[in-house]
């Protein structure tokens, strides 16, 4: 049987680099909203990293 202990997750991203703060502030608090991370919250390791490239 196939048990899922971790979730890594990669946010690839380009926008200017004035909205940097903000997508790393929603970043951080996007799960307490997200049905799905809620639902596996305690049971599963989520993680989050973002790849963040200035919009030319």
């Amino acid at each position: 049987m196939l048990v899922i202990k971790r979730i890594k997750q990669t946010f690839h991203l380009s926008a200017s680099e004035g909205d940097r703060e903000t997508v790393e502030r929603v970043l951080g608090v996007y799960a307490d909203s997200c049905p799905v991370a809620r639902s596996v919250k305690g049971s599963i390791e989520i993680s989050s990293e973002l790849d963040f490239a200035p919009a030319s």
